[in-house]
């Protein structure tokens, strides 16, 4: 049997690891409610905003090793089985929140959750190179982006519904089964990779490897990876790790802390949450598609990577910036709010899908999934150490500040891009 278009069908089951990713991570922001929201989970739990932001730091903190460690997971077990290690974990994480009876629990299986729900991301840019010539995979990793933008649509409503109607530990079982259930056809699916699948045509095959560059097609399953130092001994590594230090808090503090922000400056109830938080997320995913169309174009009619990458993270940069600039500005009701974060999470998925496609443009076969890991970590601390400040500042000042310094770190994240890869293109020539 041969399928038509299977790199399509290997993307698109990524696509929804990366929905259900983002609805078991959205789900304790949506469900924590305002202060005495009966039914809440700090209500029930008799948590407040400072544990919130605990629990919040102890997630990222290991979703960041996640990422270093899951990199060379999948650089070493192969994408196949690094998937099932990674959704079998998160999904049953996500499903034991439904047990906790307070800080102590929550923490625990927010850890677990967070350090497995992190080798999604190099696992899709490490998939992403394996399946798709280099003009396609910027295309593939928005597609792939789409999946987190599409989640936090689904979640908000979704979630406060189920919310609503059953409760949060009710909740918490019902999405927690969606990851386990998605190893079955995972497992059916995915063979193998484009070189040896026994469902791949000839033509795609033939159009997938010669679509990749020297390093890739001359790689084998015997090929070692590099090592960490050996990686960032290229000056080209330093332009991914630096740049998404500087961009990745910007889309974790909506993700984070906009239900918080509804509820605390609009007075927010969770279904009032959930009827306006999803808005924003449409403009990701469209910034995702739009940004892989965008540059892939460029890249076939210039034959320059670097362009392509180049122009499409700057114009992203752009949006963001300016977007940020208006929360200040004029982002003064939650509609105008709500807008405004729309064409920023655009802006940001139109450029990020290219920063973490970077990897398999500078590397091949398993240093990918490694720089990737290294990079996401280092984005990760990044926005550790903000959701650190979130709450002090905010209590202190205002959200205002917070909105001013990610605005700052826009232009030296694309600036690192453009200082470090002078010229983006294979390292390994």
């Amino acid at each position: 049997m041969k399928v038509k278009g299977l790199r399509w069908v290997i993307i698109g089951l990524i696509f929804i690891a990366t929905v259900i990713n983002y609805i078991d991570r959205s789900a304790l922001a949506i469900m924590w409610g305002s202060e005495g929201e009966v039914g809440s989970i700090s209500n029930s739990l008799g948590l407040d905003k400072t544990d919130y932001g605990l629990i919040l730091n102890i997630f990222m903190v290991f979703y960041a090793l996640g990422q270093l460690f899951s990199g060379k997971l999948f650089d070493k077990v192969g994408t196949r089985i690094g998937y099932v290690i990674s959704i079998g974990v998160w999904g049953l994480s996500s499903f034991l929140h439904s047990t906790v009876r307070g800080l102590v629990g929550l923490t625990i299986f927010r850890s677990t959750l967070g350090i497995s729900e992190a080798g999604n991301w190099p696992g899709a840019v490490k998939s992403n190179a394996e399946w798709f010539p280099i003009k396609e995979r910027a295309f593939a990793q928005g597609l792939f982006n789409a999946g987190a933008s599409i989640g936090s649509v689904i979640a908000p409503p979704f979630i406060a519904t189920l919310f609503v109607a059953y409760g949060w530990r009710t909740t918490f079982m019902v999405i927690g089964s969606f990851g386990i259930l998605w190893i079955i056809p995972w497992l059916l699916i995915n063979k193998a990779g484009p070189k040896k699948h026994p469902w791949i045509s000839t033509e795609e095959q033939k159009y997938i490897l010669e679509g990749q560059s020297e390093a890739d097609q001359n790689a084998t399953e015997e090929t070692k990876g590099k090592s960490l130092i050996e990686i960032l001994s290229y000056k080209e590594s330093w332009a991914i790790v630096v740049g998404r230090f500087f961009l990745e808090p910007i889309w974790w503090l909506f993700v984070g802390w906009m239900p918080l922000y509804l509820a605390d400056v609009y007075g927010f109830n969770v279904k009032e949450v959930g009827m306006f938080a999803w808005v924003p997320y449409v403009g990701a995913a469209l910034g995702s598609v739009v940004g892989g169309l965008f540059s892939g174009r460029i890249i076939s009619k210039t034959g320059s990577i670097d362009k392509g990458r180049k122009l499409t993270i700057l114009i992203g940069g752009v949006i963001m910036f300016l977007g940020l600039v208006a929360t200040v500005m004029i982002g003064n009701t939650p509609e105008r709010f709500v807008a405004i974060v729309f064409f920023v999470l655009f802006g940001f998925q139109f450029a990020i899908g290219n920063v973490q496609t970077l990897p398999s443009d500078l590397f091949s076969g398993k240093s990918v999934g490694s720089l990737a890991g290294l990079a996401g970590m280092v984005g990760v601390f990044s926005v550790i150490l903000m959701n650190f400040l979130v709450p002090i500042i905010q209590e202190k000042f205002s959200y205002t500040p917070i909105f001013v310094a990610i605005a700052v770190a826009v232009p030296l994240g694309v600036g690192a891009i453009y200082y470090f890869a002078r010229n983006i293109e294979s390292v390994e020539k």
